[in-house]
């Protein structure tokens, strides 16, 4: 049987936008939240199709991290001091909608779980979200 589940998670992170002439190039922190919609069949044996205990912890990765593309010459310096999380491009919500529904897959198929995901909706304020579908 075929279902869709729904997984909403907060994180807080900061970020910095390298290639972006505008305020958002400084290093500044939202509160981000993220939606996910996730398909695929149900377990016959639990009736689950993913535990979303497993989808925030894909998603809590991110929480109270620094996220900056991998070009940025601040990475070397921040990550003297703790870790810092790393994007091939800048790490705006369209390019974190994505990255975060691929790992939610990977995850799902680490585990053996025929699941995909449908929607994935990334805010980045109240206001404003990206939102990546496959």
């Amino acid at each position: 049987m075929s279902i869709r589940i729904y997984k909403e998670v907060y994180f807080e992170a900061s970020h910095r936008l390298l290639h972006y002439e505008g305020k958002c190039f400084r290093l500044h922190g939202h509160q981000w939240r993220a939606e996910l919609w996730v398909e695929g069949d149900i377990d016959a044996d639990s009736q689950i199709l993913v535990d979303y205990n497993m989808i925030k912890k894909v998603i809590d990765r991110y929480d109270h991290e620094v996220i900056l593309n991998e070009e940025d010459p601040m990475v070397p310096c921040i990550s003297n001091f703790q870790e810092v999380v790393t994007t091939k491009g800048d790490p705006t919500s369209e390019l974190l909608s994505e990255r975060i529904a691929r790992e939610v897959e990977e995850e799902c198929s680490k585990y053996g779980i025929a699941a995909r995901v449908a929607k994935c909706r990334i805010w980045e304020s109240t206001t404003c979200f990206a939102e990546w579908t496959p």
